[in-house]
């Protein structure tokens, strides 16, 4: 009677592994399906292929979830590949569907190749090429030789592409185009999501709708909505304005719009730019507002005119083609000929007119014009004017102690080659100057006229005429005191005075310097005044 030897518990377990892995590789085994097939009209050993039998006929052929109907078949045995041939039809699942001319199937390594005439479906997706790879297993979708991708509103092309079935995105790579009825898209490397139908850029890409053409390396396009949000090198463009910016959001629907960092929108219209780190604007209304560093340009082939404020905003005037500019809070601008401080600044392009507010100061040459209110308009075929309006006052520098004075109601100057060429005094009249014969300075000459008229010549007063009876004075330069040599109201506000077009983002000290401190400043300037 033989006795059974009981195991130890080692080679117990090792026993129990051992099986179990037997079992995990039965059921593996069990569970990788071999081809089916479900139909066809006949069936022929092919002697001089190894193994492998050609079907004919309505074939249909089955493997995992995957159905194959085609004319003609091979199929291997002890494999699972298929070459199938004549009006083939793939079906994965219930929504892709495979179609080309022929097609190598490997189910052992879950590929399929489609070849001539190749037309892809999957939900509202059409690809067509002429060769597609496919790896059944992750769903991915890949061809190079050309390939169209159409939805219900959208048709992209590309030399190279691969479509994510999973993830609802196709890659387009190479000689990238797309369009429908609202864009045009040229790009080398753009990814679109089929379910939100948004372009994300991969590279430089242009599109051009209906009114713009961005360009971008990087950022999205809602081809449904028209919304943007583009980066790395952005722009927006027509054929009368530009915008430039490190980043641009846009959204054609309502108009809306952002540009941050290094801002550049450009009028060429109204020969006028705008920039700045931040600008909001709207295509609809054509609105837009800047800050953080804002500047407003207006350039010509002369000269140009940079202003800073704290607040810029641009928007259309009444008349069509010109546009309106608003400065607000701490303006400053500087031309070559001209330069001014004001609290608020409008500017008119139509008539070359510019309006401004608060404590407004002008200099030109050595001339300082300030007043309640100030506007500036320039002609083209006559002389550029000056309007000062209530408490008007300019003062000229003779030099570091001499100031020629101009006091008034209201002014009118005329500027002729960007200097200030004759004064118009209605109302409250005073001249303060210094009298001259020939070179030599005589007095300072110190008059009342409710009217007087004033021309200059190299910077200084040349002749006055009194449209009205004057009163004054004339003191020798011995007899001067100090309070003779300024008019009440004088201030000498050099020091706000921009000095370049970097200077405008300069925000200086609003302490005026009164003659006589200039002369402490400048002792030996002081010196030869009293010689």
């Amino acid at each position: 009677m033989y006795k059974i030897k009981s195991l130890s518990n080692s080679q117990f377990r090792f026993t129990l592994v051992l099986f179990l892995s037997i079992l995990a590789f039965s059921a593996v085994s069990q569970e990788k399906k071999k081809v089916e097939i479900i139909q066809a009209g006949s069936l022929q050993e092919n002697a001089s292929i190894a193994n492998a039998q050609r079907l004919i006929d309505s074939v249909i052929i089955k493997h995992n979830d995957i159905l194959m109907y085609c004319d003609s078949a091979y199929t291997y045995n002890g494999t699972n590949r298929v070459d199938a041939f004549g009006h083939v039809h793939i079906n994965q699942g219930d929504t892709l569907h495979l179609y080309a001319k022929k097609a190598f199937y490997d189910g052992d390594n879950n590929f399929a190749q489609a070849i001539h005439n190749v037309i892809l479906k999957n939900k509202d997706i059409t690809l067509t090429t002429d060769t597609l790879d496919y790896d059944i297993e992750q769903r991915i979708g890949y061809y190079d030789c050309k390939g169209t991708i159409v939805d219900s509103t959208n048709t992209l092309t590309s030399q190279i592409g691969k479509y994510y079935l999973n993830d609802d995105v196709i890659h387009f790579t190479d000689s990238v185009k797309g369009f429908d009825k609202n864009y045009t898209l040229s790009s080398d490397d753009i990814r679109y999501n089929t379910t939100t139908e948004v372009i994300y850029l991969d590279g430089p890409t242009t599109i051009q709708d209906s009114t713009n053409t961005l360009y971008a390396e990087d950022g999205w396009y809602n081809t449904q909505t028209g919304e943007a949000n583009l980066s790395v090198n952005p722009k927006v463009y027509n054929d009368t304005q530009l915008l430039t910016a490190n980043d641009i959001s846009y959204n054609k629907e309502n108009g809306d719009g952002m540009a941050t960092g290094s801002v550049h929108l450009e009028d060429y219209e109204n020969r006028t730019i705008v920039e700045g780190n931040k600008v909001i604007f709207n295509e609809l209304t054509e609105i837009a507002t800047a800050t953080d560093s804002a500047v407003f340009i207006v350039y010509n082939d002369a000269d140009s005119l940079f202003l800073h404020a704290d607040t810029l905003r641009t928007l259309p005037d009444t008349i069509e083609g010109a546009n309106v500019v608003k400065a607000f809070y701490g303006v400053r601008f500087f031309r070559n000929d001209i330069q001014g401080v004001c609290d608020s600044l409008i500017y008119f392009s139509k008539d070359s007119l510019v309006q401004l507010h608060n404590n407004p100061v002008i200099w030109s040459e050595n001339h300082q014009l300030n007043a309640d209110y100030i506007e500036l308009r320039q002609f083209s075929n006559s002389p550029d004017e000056m309007h000062l309006k209530k408490n008007s006052f300019i003062i000229s520098k003779m030099d570091s102690a001499r100031f020629d004075q101009i006091k008034g109601k209201d002014m009118i100057g005329f500027v002729i080659n960007g200097k200030l060429n004759n004064v118009d005094v209605d109302g409250n009249g005073q001249t303060l100057y210094y009298a001259r014969d020939k070179e030599a300075i005589i007095g300072l000459n110190h008059a009342e006229s409710s009217k007087i008229a004033i021309r200059f010549k190299e910077g200084q007063i040349h002749k006055i005429s009194f449209l009205t009876q004057p009163e004054g004075e004339l003191k020798p330069l011995v007899d001067l005191t100090e309070a003779d040599k300024t008019l009440s109201g004088f201030e000498w506000k050099i020091k706000l005075r921009p000095l370049s077009k970097h200077d405008i983002f300069r925000y200086p000290t609003k302490q005026s310097v009164q003659p006589e401190e200039e002369a402490k400043e400048k002792p030996a300037a002081n010196k030869r005044s009293k010689e």
